[in-house]
């Protein structure tokens, strides 16, 4: 049988990096040299990315680095522990080392007919645990991965067990749009809370109704300000800006991310759907002509309905298209569409790891591990104070 023990499976750093840094700094390019390493066995990262064009990932926690957030804990705090699954380590690892402790040790098998076997390596009773897991493709199988985590946290008598879910991957699914239809967000909702879980973390759900669906507390954290702050550091003038919805549900999303990028006007592209992941683009509310058009939404899957949007606006006259989005799934084609010209820049963060072979010169990776790691602190310390 296949296993994997963490962190023994990829660098570990944490020893030696104690700081934490701003995430509008740690920006990934995708035309770097030395790109991420993938596990032969089960294609999975195993190391983390370069960062900024070094390779050294202790370098860019030099003390000379920029902090966005102050560090006041103590870092021997042996009563909160991180433990990673495997469906993006590198990222737990990178939130681990922003906080200064280490990844708890933890192994995960998988038998030969595909079943998870789950130890926890070392005590946790009266622990505060966080388990760092998105439900990413194969969204089923980390989705119970994360289950068997949990309940393995629970019954070694962990005293607070979060699961902390970068991307919540059936959060598409949070009503009925047509009869017979199941509502499975509220069904994963019901299975995470039933396995043990006394607390969600997420970033940027897809709707805010699916933090309802839960009956324990959620903490529903943005990635606005990590793109933000990657945008300010660009020189567009704020004249020239426009801020895009590619839908019309998407327009609250994209007022408040205007509002946020000096007020910027905002424009919305009118859409109906004939299926899932295919969408037929219909007409333009707004001007952007002459103009930067920002599109802004909370996930690419296959790219259909931001790609048609961005000719629609190249169309009516747009001078760039940038697109700007937290998770990116990359459902074939995903990729074609993406790199065939459209956009100036496409502009994600780590909540879901990208594979090798889906980079493309246009696309820019932001990390949210700085702001997912003072967001456990704030919890673990019962500050009230939101970082997003």
């Amino acid at each position: 049988m296949a296993s994997l023990a963490l962190p023994g499976s990829f660098l570990d750093v944490s020893k030696t990096c104690r700081g934490r840094y701003a995430a509008g700094d740690s920006i990934i390019r995708c035309n770097v040299a030395e790109l991420l390493k993938f596990s032969k066995e089960n294609g999975r990262p195993c190391m983390p990315l370069q960062v900024n064009g070094d390779s050294s990932f202790t370098n860019l926690l030099n003390a000379n680095q920029l902090r966005r957030f102050p560090v006041p804990h103590a870092q021997n705090d042996t009563r909160l522990r991180i433990f990673s699954g495997t469906a993006n380590p590198a990222l737990s690892q990178e939130i681990a080392c922003n906080m200064g402790l280490e990844l708890g040790k933890i192994m995960i098998k998988r038998f030969a007919d595909g079943e998870i076997y789950v130890q926890l390596q070392e005590s946790v009773r009266g622990c505060d645990v966080y388990l760092v897991q998105p439900t990413c493709p194969p969204a089923n199988e980390n989705l119970m991965e994360l289950l068997i985590m949990i309940d393995a946290c629970r019954r070694a008598s962990a005293k607070n067990i979060t699961a902390v879910i970068p991307y919540f991957g059936y959060a598409r699914a949070d009503r009925k749009t047509q009869g017979r239809e199941s509502i499975a967000a509220k069904l994963v909702a019901n299975l995470i809370t039933e396995a043990g879980a006394d607390r969600v973390l997420a970033c940027d759900l897809h709707s805010g109704q699916s933090m309802g669906y839960f009956d324990i507390p959620v903490d529903h954290v943005h990635g606005q300000p990590v793109i933000l702050d990657y945008l300010a550091s660009k020189t567009i003038c704020s004249d020239d800006l426009v801020v895009v919805s590619p839908d019309v549900g998407g327009v609250a999303r994209a007022r408040a991310f205007a509002k946020k990028l000096s007020d910027a006007p905002l424009a919305i592209v009118d859409k109906r759907r004939h299926g899932h992941n295919v969408a037929e683009v219909m007409n333009l509310i707004g001007d952007v002509r002459g103009k930067v058009a920002v599109m802004v939404d909370d996930m690419i899957d296959t790219a259909g309905t931001i790609a048609k949007g961005a000719a629609l606006l190249h169309q009516e006259g747009a001078r760039e298209v940038y697109a700007c989005t937290t998770h990116a799934v990359f459902s074939p084609p995903a990729i074609e569409r993406l790199s065939s010209g459209l956009f100036q820049e496409v502009i994600i963060t780590n909540t879901i790891p990208v594979a090798e072979q889906n980079y493309f010169p246009q696309l820019t990776i932001l990390s949210v591990a700085n702001l997912l790691g003072e967001t456990i602190w704030r919890v673990h310390d019962d500050c009230a104070d939101n970082v997003s």
